[in-house]
């Protein structure tokens, strides 16, 4: 253990422009993230007038355009470095903030959610997740990880001071205008100092890392490939799970009278142990593959989705916090290694922008489909019940994706280095 805390720390103080640069790029996207424009849903639903069915079909709405945007606008990682991309996107998103906080109608809200999704949850994710996968090579199960506490940062901190400001000022459109400053003066300024200077793997790690990715494939092969459809079912599973969730909090805590700041304060709880638990799955992946891995992932999530079902007093909140945690450390870290080590890394952007429209798109579905079961009648811990055997079928589908992986690639050349 002491041993791996001193290696993580020689890691870190080596690689930290880059380190910080992906951090920050996580941390700010929490803006166009469900977990943060839930945190409205209520106020957006009354100032429009919307029923939960309506405003998360416009909210589907929005997330589909962005989706459907997001393989093209992508493309740019592949074409200029991430420091020029987020340079136009990191503007856009604060430009999203300001347009939710005036939108004087349901159409401004609709263009204001679009792009929100498609910059915040859409590009700075897939930014930051396409840069460090071509910066590292043998450590990058570690780097994802690192970075990842980024988004857990914005979790830990962003309900609480919402919650706390919307009490003190009445209001919720000052917390978007806030928002906003921040990307535009303190996000914006720190990413172009720290991105600006490339990272160029070592020779070991190139060595390393004609093991750990598989041949370069093009975006069409890419989409011509069965397997990669059987990938998606289990990778999609998380995105629409923890996007359903948080997207109905505030429905979640009408139907068990939770008081909102207690909700709001265990979001650290989920941040930490996802940090936490990134941390340990990063290590995983670097010793043993991410495709190794792949078949147990999901596990976690089937075991949360079941906890929010079942458990109903306060500190049930505390407990699916603590396991959504569990499903999100190895989750995201996963989400960012997997890909070099299936489809390899000359068209890593455009593939990686593929994935990432349809992890919107299922973030999309999610919330509409939500909404129109409530209104149906089918409340969200059936649901949940549901979504958890979901998880449990997708961890066969994605052992047999695996296997069929290794056996194209070549089990032997994805192997890792042994010390």
């Amino acid at each position: 253990m002491l041993d791996f805390g001193r290696d993580t720390f020689r890691f870190v103080r080596d690689n930290a422009r880059w380190i910080c640069g992906g951090f920050l790029l996580t941390l700010f996207s929490s803006f166009g993230q469900t977990f943060f424009i839930g945190l409205s849903g209520n106020d957006l639903r009354a100032t429009f007038h919307l029923s939960s069915g309506a405003f998360g079909g416009l909210y589907m709405l929005a997330t589909l355009s962005s989706a459907v945007t997001l393989p093209w606008l992508g493309r740019t990682l592949d074409l200029m470095p991430g420091w020029k991309v987020a340079r136009f996107v990191m503007p856009g998103l604060a430009l999203a903030c300001i347009l939710i906080a005036v939108a004087p109608n349901i159409v401004v809200l609709g263009i204001a959610l679009y792009l929100l999704r498609l910059f915040g949850q859409g590009m700075m994710t897939e930014t930051a997740y396409t840069e460090i996968g071509r910066w590292f090579v043998a450590n990058r199960g570690r780097a994802m990880a690192l970075i990842l506490p980024g988004q857990q940062a914005g979790m830990a901190i962003l309900p609480l001071l919402v919650v706390l400001m919307d009490r003190a000022s009445g209001g919720w459109r000052m917390a978007w205008i806030v928002s906003a400053a921040l990307i535009a003066l303190v996000g914006l300024p720190s990413v172009m100092a720290l991105m600006k200077v490339e990272r160029t793997p070592k020779s070991s790690e190139v060595k390393a890392g004609r093991r750990r990715s598989a041949r370069d494939w093009t975006r069409a092969q890419v989409l011509r490939d069965p397997i990669f459809y059987l990938l998606l079912l289990g990778v999609l599973a998380a995105p629409f799970i923890v996007t359903v969730v948080f997207f109905e909090q505030d429905y979640l805590i009408d139907i068990r009278h939770y008081d909102p700041l207690v909700f709001a304060a265990a979001f650290p709880v989920m941040s930490v142990t996802t940090v936490v638990f990134g941390l340990f799955c990063g290590q995983l992946i670097d010793r043993f593959s991410a495709l190794k891995l792949l078949p147990f992932y999901l596990l976690p999530l089937a075991v949360a989705a079941a906890a929010v079902a079942l458990i109903t007093p306060v500190w049930g909140v505390f407990v699916f916090m603590f396991l959504l945690g569990i499903s999100s450390g190895f989750t995201s870290t996963m989400f960012g290694a997997l890909w070099p080590e299936v489809y390899g890394l000359a068209n890593l952007g455009g593939i990686r922008a593929i994935v990432v429209s349809a992890m919107v798109l299922a973030t999309a579905i999610g919330p509409g489909l939500s909404g129109l079961l409530i209104d149906r009648g089918i409340s969200l811990p059936t649901q949940l019940l549901g979504l958890s055997g979901w998880c449990v079928v997708a961890c066969f589908v994605l052992a047999f994706a695996a296997w069929r992986v290794r056996l194209r690639e070549g089990y032997r050349d994805l192997e890792p280095d042994r010390p």
